[in-house]
């Protein structure tokens, strides 16, 4: 490859995160006063449980809806360039669906964890699976089966199967996020890395919400499932801001 071309992919792949988010944060705008609405409402689990649950399902989905206009907005057709962008779009779909079906929980649990199941798998096949890096497979190998074996006591019937299929997909969908990001390599990105911390934050909302339904209330629960999730929400969906240069450059990084 010469020279000049490949620092011409590098100037293009290490815009500064300053300069793009002069461009998007506008379009970022309705999520963030959206979580802030969300937390004056139902900022506590007492607020949420005694409220309207429609109105609480409406205000907690309101964030999400945000981020698939912002999808919509930076771009969207149904050429290859636009594949990442797709399927992280249908992942907030499902995400949305999940979050409907959690707010009546006691009811609806197993169809909401069905729901993310499924945003997860749209997560994983976006990030790819290349490279592979075993490396990152066996931590997030070890995380999952360290958190199903915390929480194996407290399940039966049905959710003890689905409980381990949904920790196999976000453990997965968290490899695959970490492991396209390299670390080492001059051509990592901004927006890579926001899909990777976007990951890690979504496992940590899901134990978090698993560990206080099924082994022991933790303080403080409901802000941090929540804080994490719409955290790991936008730092998946910025993900999609360079992922048309990412399909242009795939053939010359393998």
């Amino acid at each position: 490859m010469p020279d000049t071309e490949k620092r011409t992919r590098q100037d293009i792949r290490m815009t500064k995160p300053l300069t793009v988010l002069k461009s998007i944060g506008p379009k970022l705008v309705p999520f963030f006063k959206t979580v802030a609405i969300f937390f004056v409402l139902f900022g506590t689990e007492e607020k949420e449980s005694s409220g309207s649950k429609l109105f609480c399902c409406i205000a907690k989905i309101l964030p999400i809806i945000s981020l698939i206009l912002f999808v919509f907005l930076h771009g969207m057709n149904l050429t290859e360039y636009y594949r990442y962008s797709r399927r992280i779009l249908i992942g907030l779909i499902f995400s949305c669906f999940g979050d409907i079906l959690l707010v009546w929980k006691d009811t609806y649990f197993e169809a909401g964890i069905l729901m993310f199941a499924v945003a997860q798998i749209c997560y994983a096949r976006a990030f790819g699976w290349k490279p592979f890096n075993p490396y990152a497979l066996a931590v997030f190998v070890a995380i999952g089966a360290a958190t199903y074996s915390i929480l194996s006591s407290s399940l039966d019937g049905i959710l003890s199967y689905l409980v381990a299929i949904y920790i196999t997909l976000i453990c997965v969908m968290g490899w695959r996020a970490v492991a396209r990001v390299r670390f080492f390599d001059d051509l990592v990105t901004w927006t890579k890395l926001c899909g990777c911390a976007g990951s890690i934050l979504f496992i940590i909302s899901d134990v978090t919400i698993a560990v206080n339904k099924f082994v022991m209330p933790l303080p403080f629960h409901h802000q941090i499932i929540m804080l994490t999730y719409y955290a790991a929400q936008l730092g998946i969906t910025l993900s999609v801001v360079d992922s048309q240069v990412d399909v242009i450059l795939q053939p010359h990084l393998e």
